[in-house]
């Protein structure tokens, strides 16, 4: 076996299979008694949509890697010893008058290249040069999209002593200056690195806000190197080995995340790398030989669902809504008609944790994300995942009223201080009682399957 992390998720399959294959057996009976029930499966993740925790190897070679999109970043001046500041989030001018620093002088990155990045403030809004009007080299923060050319990208020139000792030159080739608290302009052309010199600052990065997914691996490698890199890890990290080995320890069924690109390719936009069709084809051949069924996971959706880095979020904001609909029902569609006729295609997940998103548009798009595969399979069930900041039973009634959907429901043993003293034993005796009552509430005779499609355990 060549993938490690399926060792311990096999160990974790098996408590969650004593808590839950019960429940999810009662609801077979009113929806069709599939001889294919219960599905024991593990989550193939961090194959097809990268999950940077997973192997965090995979981004050493990035230049500049601590600066990937969506790094969180401030900036102090070294003459002032005063953070810049978006004037009330965003939409005003920048000034260099805070001495402690919150959200308001935080910016976060849109990588362009290795030192060129556009700065989007809390607000959401990027920083550009003002007009004449406004003073032709200030600095404002009211500009709605982040320009690939010059309008807003600023490149960040590090010291070559200290990395974190820095100057930002402007779009119009000058470094920017605190000159005041209250005045920050760029129109500075000396080279000076002393603390006196208003166009140095001290960057601070927060690196406990650091995204690592399938945006920043790619977008970080850029165009040249992406591909190769891609496509070496998905050739690599799973393969028929590890299939035949699941089936040897009693695993039925994998989920396999994807990203909403997939449905793009051979040539899915900037920065995703094209091909994942291909080894989710090869998923589903190595599948098939094994007795194994295939659950696809729409684990990343255009916007970001919940703003985290397996969304394959940009920068950390949660963006999905109505308007992003369309090209989310649009990648379902592709799925449902790639695989729709596959013996072994289990189910089809909508999305994968939804957060922060509204529960009227969660509905709508569930409701035309189940018509969508409906076009091309009724055998195959359609997965819901319920909003992970909402209550476990928020979707129970929705969901009633369709055939052959399952609501799938996520159990974490971390992020809680409580389970941080537990051993592996007790957060899995944890999973077998606490969490089988959980399961249990959620289960009726004549309500939806019920799936644990993740749940991590300490160590």
């Amino acid at each position: 076996m060549k993938n490690p992390f399926l060792f311990s998720f096999l160990n974790l399959v098996v408590a969650l299979y004593l808590c839950s294959s019960h429940y999810v057996a009662v609801a077979e009976e009113s929806q069709n008694n599939s001889s294919s029930l219960p599905l024991r499966a593990v989550n193939l993740g961090n194959w097809l949509l990268i999950e940077g925790w997973m192997k965090p190897s995979l981004f050493d070679g990035i230049p500049n890697k601590d600066l990937l999109d969506g790094t969180q970043v401030r900036f102090m001046s070294t003459k002032l010893q005063k953070y810049l500041s978006a004037e009330h989030g965003g939409g005003s001018i920048i000034v260099a008058n805070r001495t402690n620093a919150r959200g308001w002088e935080t910016f976060r990155l849109w990588r362009a290249n290795e030192t060129f990045f556009n700065f989007r403030v809390s607000n959401k809004q990027f920083i550009s040069l003002g007009n004449e009007g406004e003073g032709g080299n200030s600095l404002v923060a009211n500009s709605d999209s982040a320009s690939s050319s010059t309008e807003t990208l600023f490149e960040i020139v590090r010291n070559d002593g200290d990395p974190n000792r820095v100057r930002i030159r402007a779009p119009n080739g000058l470094f920017l200056q605190a000159i005041s608290e209250t005045k920050v302009s760029a129109d500075y052309a000396g080279s000076s690195w002393d603390d006196s010199d208003p166009s140095v600052f001290k960057m601070i990065v927060l690196t406990d806000s650091t995204i690592r997914g399938e945006y920043q691996i790619t977008n970080g490698y850029g165009p040249d190197k992406a591909p190769k890199i891609m496509r070496d890890h998905w050739n690599t990290y799973i393969t028929e080995d590890d299939f035949k080995f699941m089936s040897e320890n009693g695993v039925n069924a994998v989920r396999v995340p994807v990203g909403w690109w997939i449905a793009h390719d051979p040539t899915p936009p900037k920065p995703f790398v094209g091909g994942s069709s291909q080894i989710l084809d090869k998923a589903f051949t190595w599948a098939e030989k094994y007795g194994i069924k295939v659950i696809v996971d729409l684990h990343a959706c255009p916007g970001s669902q919940n703003g985290a880095p397996h969304s394959a979020t940009r920068d950390g904001h949660q963006e999905w809504g109505d308007s992003y609909i369309p090209d989310t029902l649009a990648t379902i569609d592709f799925l449902a008609q790639r695989y729709g006729d596959r013996p072994n295609l289990a189910a089809i997940e909508l999305m994968n944790e939804p957060q922060r998103v509204d529960l009227g548009s969660l509905h709508k798009y569930y409701k035309a994300g189940y018509d969508a595969i409906r076009k091309h399979t009724s055998s195959a069930y359609v997965i819901m995942s319920n909003p992970l900041d909402r209550d476990s039973k928020v979707l129970l009634s929705f969901a009633g009223g369709f055939n052959r959907v399952v609501i799938d429901v996520h159990y974490y043993n971390l992020f809680v201080p409580k389970f941080n003293t537990m051993n592996v034993k007790q957060n899995i005796d944890y999973i077998k009682n606490q969490r089988a009552s959980d399961l249990s509430s959620l289960t009726a005779s004549n309500g939806p399957l019920i799936f644990v499609g993740k749940s991590h355990i300490t160590n």
